[in-house]
């Protein structure tokens, strides 16, 4: 099973910006941690990082044919990339859309997600754990678990 993780624009900077939304945990740790994971599991975790939407909508077109999920946190994109969601419409596999922080609690514009109707589910407000979920509840539903 090979598992793509997508990371939207400025998560590069996690540790660093805005840490009471976001947590002091860096992208590398996180991207460690799931790799990690997905040894347990027995996943292929390929994760990538853009600020720039051209090179997620690449990156999705090139990698997807050979993927058997996708796990997106597309940041601010989230909210007006049809670009990234058209991108996403296009994929065969299962899509989990993961945020660090509660967009519901946030301010108004971040409640509306326009990846969500392509994605199989949303994971939000767990902070950094939200990957692991998301990780954990794909490679079951690839292996048919409830």
């Amino acid at each position: 099973m090979r598992v793509l993780v997508i990371h939207g624009p400025n998560l590069n900077m996690l540790g660093k910006r805005d840490i009471k939304v976001y947590g002091d945990r860096p992208l590398r740790d996180i991207d460690a941690a799931l790799t990690k994971l997905g040894e347990k599991l027995r996943v292929e975790v390929v994760c990538f990082q853009s600020n720039s939407e051209g090179a997620i909508v690449d990156f999705i077109q090139a990698e997807a044919p050979d993927c058997d999920g996708i796990i997106i946190n597309a940041g601010a994109l989230t909210h007006y990339s049809y670009a990234l969601r058209d991108a996403l419409a296009d994929v065969v596999a299962p899509i989990l859309e993961v945020h660090l922080s509660n967009i519901y609690a946030r301010e108004d514009w971040r409640a509306k997600s326009v990846i969500a109707p392509v994605t199989r589910g949303q994971i939000c407000g767990l902070g950094w754990r939200g990957y692991l979920v998301a990780l954990e509840a794909m490679v079951n539903e690839l292996k048919g678990r409830d």
